[in-house]
């Protein structure tokens, strides 16, 4: 293939290569660009499910020809208009969805059948699905027993900030961004000094540094609360709940910031129980000791490439929308599956 068509290869090329195929190769290829090098794997797990006799997914980063990566080159590159039914854009969520057509990127990815993303801000906040930790916790360390109960610490955690994140779709919805920018958000929403055995006080500090904020804003904006309760209604209509916002939070804050904090004793914790029930076992035995401790040492995993290849997050509510859409879009029916 030429390099000026590997430049201006687009979603209608495709199509006509996929009805050339011969009789013997009838499996069309569609073509899925994504962001960066940690989304193939992500997008590749979700993509799986909908391969068949019929089809099969390629996904690849955004650009053939430089290192050129992220969102805006998925989407505003010459992909936009050659994406079609040969060649879809897999992107993350980030603000675009909450801001529901307030911006150009949010119309353009909110409005493109090609387009699908993720509906909760980014990969990692999938990865972060707090039903799903205990089990990283048993692949890192390969211990099974339960030291934390993650669902209920992300949906503290999650109720705390949930007013200020609407606090931060408002103002973006606005434009006003530059009064509370996105890494700023993040600071005021990241939890300190954790302690695994008494992560109350972590998050009662944190309350206390929300309500500051928050009480800050509506001496900022005290024509806001007009607008402010219609929002929160209509993000609770959209799936941005209380008792989730951490899924809508940037991803990478929750996982280093949030759920690291958290994740990490609680590894630690079952792997030091392991090594003492390995020294208890081994009964004063210095060789055979050794020895389990040394393959239970190579068999551990790191807790961060395990949280990041983590897929079991798939009865999580946004997913089944991202999982509904790809099946609109390869005109899968639940009778025709069944």
């Amino acid at each position: 293939m030429s390099k000026h068509l590997t430049q201006n290869i687009n979603s209608s090329y495709l199509d006509a290569a996929n009805a050339l195929r011969p009789g013997g190769k009838k499996k069309k290829r569609i073509i899925a660009y994504v962001e960066s090098y940690d989304d193939i794997f992500f997008w590749r797990s979700v993509l799986s499910e909908f391969e068949n006799d019929e089809r099969e997914f390629q996904v690849m980063l955004p650009s053939r020809t430089n290192l050129s990566r992220g969102k805006k080159q998925a989407m505003t590159n010459f992909l936009g208009e050659g994406l079609g039914k040969s060649m879809i854009a897999c992107v993350d969520a980030d603000y675009d969805w909450v801001m529901q057509g307030h911006t150009s990127y949010s119309q353009a990815m909110l409005s493109n059948p090609y387009i699908f993303h993720t509906y909760v801000y980014a990969i990692e906040n999938y990865q972060c699905y707090a039903p799903s930790l205990h089990n990283v916790c048993v692949m890192a360390t390969l211990n099974d027993r339960n030291v934390f109960d993650f669902e209920t610490y992300l949906t503290e955690y999650s109720v705390i900030v949930y007013d200020l994140f609407v606090w931060s779709v408002w103002l973006y919805r606005r434009q006003l961004y530059r009064d509370f920018p996105l890494n700023t958000f993040c600071n005021f929403v990241s939890v300190n000094k954790f302690n695994l055995f008494n992560p109350h006080t972590a998050l009662e500090e944190l309350r206390r540094t929300v309500n500051r904020k928050m009480a800050w804003m509506q001496h900022r904006y005290p024509k806001a609360k007009e607008s402010f309760k219609p929002l929160k209604e209509e993000l609770m209509a959209l799936g941005v709940r209380p008792d989730n916002c951490y899924l809508f939070i940037q991803g990478h804050h929750i996982m280093e910031n949030v759920v690291m904090s958290a994740l990490d004793p609680a590894c630690t914790m079952l792997r030091r129980e392991r090594e003492k029930e390995i020294k208890r076992l081994a009964q004063g035995r210095k060789q055979q000791m050794d020895n389990e401790l040394a393959s239970y040492q190579h068999s551990q995993m790191p807790v961060m490439q395990m949280l990041r290849r983590n897929t079991e997050f798939k009865d999580c509510e946004p997913y089944q929308r991202l999982r509904a859409d790809l099946k609109r879009f390869l005109g899968i029916n639940d009778e025709a599956a069944e």
